[in-house]
């Protein structure tokens, strides 16, 4: 299928980074090297991880596309890759399966700052991404944190269609607008486990309230301080998990009412932590390393 594989199924398998053919691999008239990439998950909220530290990044929108296509490439969530820090420990850029840019992914943010933590010999790294510098840190339970920055609740920032509201947009269900640097609409409904996210995602996604579309969350309240979210991302569709919408979703169930700012969140892959405090919404959960492996010639010389 054009992927060689190795390691297979080692959670947390830290090697040296693969050095030198990136910046080779992706000339699309001469394609003469493999392209080595990582295997990533949180909550099953899943990632392919390129380390272009020491070369050209050589993500297009094809190939991302062709990487995304659990069929016949290798199949993710999200796409993220690490580029030289900015001031920072290093820098992450992400892309969505159909192509297009995404600019969160908390979930893939854990992964990449644990990788990078453990590169490094430390427990805390910073990083940089569309939405600025951001901090990430292990804690003594094993799961690692990330500071998400500050909810974006101003429409225009979100952003929203000029005349929407963000706390209570003229949809059915009154959701609520929060950007997280990518746009999320939250409904909180009685059950979510009974919203057909399958269907209402997509239409929502595309509304023309949304001018760079949406991800969408259902939420319920199942306890105090405690939320049932289910998820449509945006370029993606249904998710195991999401950090950025579940980031949007707490501050959401806070700004309602429902919550305090210190709240767990059940997504369909596992539960995430979320606290929201005065440096920004700080995500928590766990974070797994799967596999190494390399895209071959023949796959590459396909783009």
């Amino acid at each position: 299928m054009g992927v060689k594989a190795k390691n297979s199924q080692k959670l947390h398998v830290w090697k040296k980074p693969w050095r030198g053919r990136i910046s080779r691999a992706m000339n699309n008239t001469q394609n003469t090297a493999d392209l080595p990439f990582m295997k990533m998950h949180g909550l099953g909220n899943d990632f392919v991880v390129i380390d272009a530290r020491e070369g050209a990044d050589p993500v297009t929108p094809a190939l991302a596309r062709a990487l995304g296509d659990r069929h016949r490439g290798v199949g993710f969530d999200q796409l993220a890759v690490i580029r030289p820090g900015q001031g920072t420990d290093f820098t992450l850029d992400f892309w969505n399966s159909d192509g297009s840019r995404a600019g969160a992914c908390g979930n893939a943010t854990r992964c990449v700052s644990d990788y990078m933590m453990r590169q490094l010999g430390r427990d805390q790294v910073t990083l940089t991404t569309e939405r600025g510098q951001l901090a990430a840190l292990r804690r003594t339970d094993g799961l690692v944190s990330v500071n998400m920055g500050a909810p974006i609740l101003e429409a225009t920032l979100i952003p929203l269609a000029a005349s929407a509201d963000p706390a209570h947009l003229p949809l059915d269900g009154d959701p609520i607008a929060v950007g997280m640097g990518n746009p999320h609409c939250i409904f909180f409904v009685a059950d979510a486990e009974t919203v057909d996210v399958a269907g209402l995602g997509p239409v929502i996604e595309h509304d023309p309230m949304f001018p760079e579309r949406t991800n969408v969350e259902f939420a319920a309240l199942i306890g105090p301080d405690h939320l049932r979210m289910r998820v449509w991302e945006r370029g993606a569709g249904i998710t195991l998990a999401c950090g950025s919408g579940t980031c949007a979703t707490a501050v959401a169930a806070n700004l309602r009412g429902l919550t305090g700012k210190h709240v767990l969140v059940d997504v369909d892959g596992g539960q995430l932590e979320i606290d929201w405090r005065e440096d920004g919404v700080w995500m928590t959960g766990p974070v797994a390393h799967v596999f190494d492996a390399t895209l071959t010639p023949d796959f590459l010389a396909t783009l």
